[in-house]
């Protein structure tokens, strides 16, 4: 279909357009402002794409909206970002993309730009449409940097005809650059049923606005039961025809088209150079085309890159480490650049956004910024605690995120993805989070915080009623009963120590009493924590080292990896054990053990095993550092620079497990500083052993914590004395408050 040129916006949008250059404008100098080093040449997005890391490669910026990046076309546990490093075939690039999960979703709003004429009765639309415009691609073509991914494309069929890509992107916008042959066909596809996983469409819309916009929205169901997405596409040059598809018809004449796949083909004539920009919205139409004029009003591609690589230098710059070995500033850098991509923007740049109530109604906020895909059941162990040392401006709205879902859903958010409550994984884990910023003074609501933690730990759903009735899960009433008994536990320490800030003695002691239930799933015989049936007894047939994932007594781990979750005690579950020589001898034994898991169908998330330890999932992350409060705090060390040294590379498959949106990283940046929260709400780093001779985490108000290792080599890596602040320190601890003061931690290695 033939278009006239038209404006790309009405006059009235426009001249809000203009009203609202300055402040952008003001914006993007502000972020530029005081980058002493280019940070972003230590990052690799590559790392963590091969093998079950499950990240992409693609462009975002710190906590944004937008991760526009490439979709490989096939479905598979490594391919739940959309891409896998092991592949050679492109689909297209789409503006949404979770790193690092268990599970595949997003990929929304797909375009593929290609060569290939648009004969209408060849290509019918449908679920495998975009298989038609597959390229293959070389990495040898491809390179990525925080906030800009590039590759060449070449036809599937004949590797002829390379079309070169360029992605950059603002916090809500995405900025496309395509390069096409001289004298070949300058098309691009657009499909809007493309899916991965447990993705499915079911509504979609287009509509070609102009000769220069179209826009439309993608409705989804899968991990995320009620996704909701709107668009607007803007180009620098005019749409010379346009073909729309929908469910398997080609629909000549048409310019807008609706149902579960719709799909379009846009021509621009022949060779040479086209921008695209593409802003989403959670909202509607007007909110995506809202976000594309404050934040990307433009045609300056290389602009909105560098403006890019400054925001992310800004917030890599938080943290200074030295090193001569590049390798090991690469590892670094990447995992602090992994750290800060989820949670995401979740509000359009006007405040409003889409409610998680089940009618998804439209909110607005006051000012603060709205946030989802919080992966509470990994990130609060040590993506969170990160946070509040390297992004603390940011902690105020997280919060008010949280409590906004509690609000609009009834109850703090487990696992939300695009406002959506997935309920996926164990425990109310909100709650320590919420706690954690309490205990360390960042403002927010706190008596409305501290009755939505009591709703959500007082709700029935989610074991909780057989919770309070029996102190424990019972193993034949409930699933993964003993780690959920476990990690119910903990939250409830947690509540307790809010319990007691605010006063509520009655609270305090309730909640106390509830996370010592720990107990009643630790077996005194086997010294392992246990499935336990209603009546009392025990299961039967116990295993260690058995594995059925989320279908037996534990969530992706066996008791192995799950008897050492006690981190608000730990000092109880010394003495459960038998006191601290048979704690230690135990944990040697979990570090010498076999690495087999048993089971048919064992968690593939058990990973990156030294022994039965598992770098690669979440619930083992603090168990190396048990060892400090045994009192053999070099065994901490050796377990510690063992898994850093070789569980963690600069290569794509250099994570031993899941991403895990961020908390697989921030546990190799807090470990390779030289602490690591154990307990993630009580304000306590336990020390490790440093990889850098000097890393520096630059503070609010000028401040500067430094940890200092002398006499620093890869064979030394043991501590033989500590000074803070000059001061001899014997503990094998710091505190919140010792680093937020600033100072100096001086390590001297043996």
């Amino acid at each position: 279909m033939k278009l006239k040129r038209f404006a790309f916006f009405p006059n009235s949008f426009l001249l809000t357009c203009a009203l609202c250059l300055v402040p952008c404008a003001l914006i993007l100098t502000s972020c530029s402002d005081n980058v002493q080093e280019d940070y972003s040449k230590f990052v690799n997005p590559f790392i963590g794409t091969a093998a079950h890391g499950h990240t992409f490669p693609g462009a975002v910026l710190p906590f944004g909206m937008v991760q526009v990046s490439p979709d490989n076309g096939t479905n598979g546990w490594d391919w739940c970002s959309g891409y896998n490093y092991s592949d050679s075939i492109i689909v297209g690039f789409s503006h949404k993309h979770l790193s690092g999960t268990g599970i595949g979703d997003l990929a929304d709003i797909l375009f593929q730009p290609t060569t290939q004429n648009i004969p209408a009765s060849e290509y019918h639309g449908g679920k495998e449409f975009h298989q038609r415009f597959k390229a293959v691609y070389s990495h040898n073509d491809e390179s990525a940097t925080p906030g800009y991914y590039r590759v060449t494309l070449r036809d599937a069929q004949t590797r002829q005809n390379p079309v070169k890509v360029e992605l950059t992107a603002t916090e809500r916008t995405a900025m496309h650059r395509y390069k096409y042959p001289e004298g070949e066909a300058a098309n691009l596809m657009l499909d809007l049923g493309f899916a991965i996983n447990w993705d499915t469409p079911d509504a979609t819309f287009i509509r070609v606005e102009n000769d220069t916009l179209i826009t439309g929205y993608r409705k989804s169901k899968g991990w995320a039961n009620n996704q909701q997405v709107w668009f607007a596409a803007v180009f620098n040059r005019p749409i010379s025809s346009f073909m729309l598809y929908k469910t398997g018809l080609e629909n000549p004449g048409m310019s807008n088209m609706s149902g579960k796949y719709t799909e379009a083909i846009l021509s621009f004539g022949k060779g040479g150079e086209l921008l695209m920009k593409v802003g989403i919205s959670p909202v509607d139409e007007q909110g995506a085309l809202s976000n594309l004029r404050i934040e990307n009003p433009e045609w300056k591609f290389d602009k909105i890159r560098k403006a890019a690589r400054e925001k992310w230098n800004r917030e890599l710059g938080r943290i200074e480490a030295t090193t001569s070995d590049n390798k090991l500033r690469t590892t670094f850098y990447t995992a602090l650049y992994h750290s800060m991509i989820a949670p995401s923007l979740f509000s359009d740049a006007d405040g409003r956004y889409r409610g998680s109530d089940n009618a998804r109604t439209v909110k607005q906020t006051d000012g603060w910024n709205n946030y989802t895909v919080y992966s509470l059941w990994d990130t609060f162990r040590s993506a969170h605690p990160l946070f509040t040392l390297v992004q603390p401006e940011r902690i105020p709205d997280l919060i008010k995120a949280m409590l906004a879902h509690a609000d609009e859903s009834g109850l703090l958010p487990v696992w939300t993805l695009e406002g959506c409550e997935t309920n996926c994984m164990i425990g109310y884990h909100a709650i320590p989070v919420i706690v954690d910023a309490t205990l360390k003074g960042f403002p927010f609501d706190y008596e409305k915080a501290f009755s939505d933690m009591k709703k959500s730990a007082m709700d029935d759903g989610r074991g909780l009623k057989n919770y309070m009735a029996f102190g424990y899960l019972p193993a034949d009433l409930e699933n993964q009963s003993v780690s959920q008994t476990l990690e119910y536990a903990y939250d409830d320490w947690c509540i307790a120590q809010m319990a007691k800030k605010l006063g509520k003695e009655e609270d305090y002691q309730y909640f106390m009493t509830r996370s010592k239930n720990y107990r009643n799933v630790f077996d005194p015989e086997t010294r392992f924590m246990r499935g336990r049936m209603s009546d009392g007894s025990w299961r039967q047939n116990f295993n260690p080292l058995y594995s059925s994932h989320d279908v037996h007594d534990f969530t992706e781990g066996n008791s192995w990896q799950y008897t050492w979750f006690v981190p608000q005690d730990p000092d109880d579950l010394i003495s459960l054990m038998g006191g601290r020589n048979r704690f230690i001898v135990r944990l040697d034994s979990l570090f010498n053990n076999t690495a087999k898991v048993e089971g048919e169908n064992a968690s593939p998330d058990i990973s990156g095993m030294v022994g039965q330890y598992a770098q690669g999932n979440e619930p083992s992350h603090h168990v190396a550092y048990l060892y400090n409060l045994a009192g053999a705090p070099e065994k901490t060390q050796e377990i510690v620079h063992r898994i850093c040294t070789t569980l963690f590379t600069d290569q794509p498959d250099g994570l031993c497990g899941n991403e895990d949106c961020g908390a697989m990283s921030a546990w190799y940046v807090f470990s390779t500083m030289g602490f690591y929260p154990m307990n993630p709400a009580n304000g306590i780093y336990q020390i490790g052993t440093p990889a850098f001779s000097k890393v520096s985490i630059n503070l609010p108000d000028d401040k500067k914590f430094t940890v200092t290792a002398e006499n620093l080599t890869p064979q030394n890596f043991y501590i033989k004395s500590m000074t803070l602040n000059g001061q001899p320190l014997e503990r094998t601890y710091i505190t919140h408050e010792e680093v937020t003061a600033g100072g100096e931690l001086r390590v001297t290695m043996k």
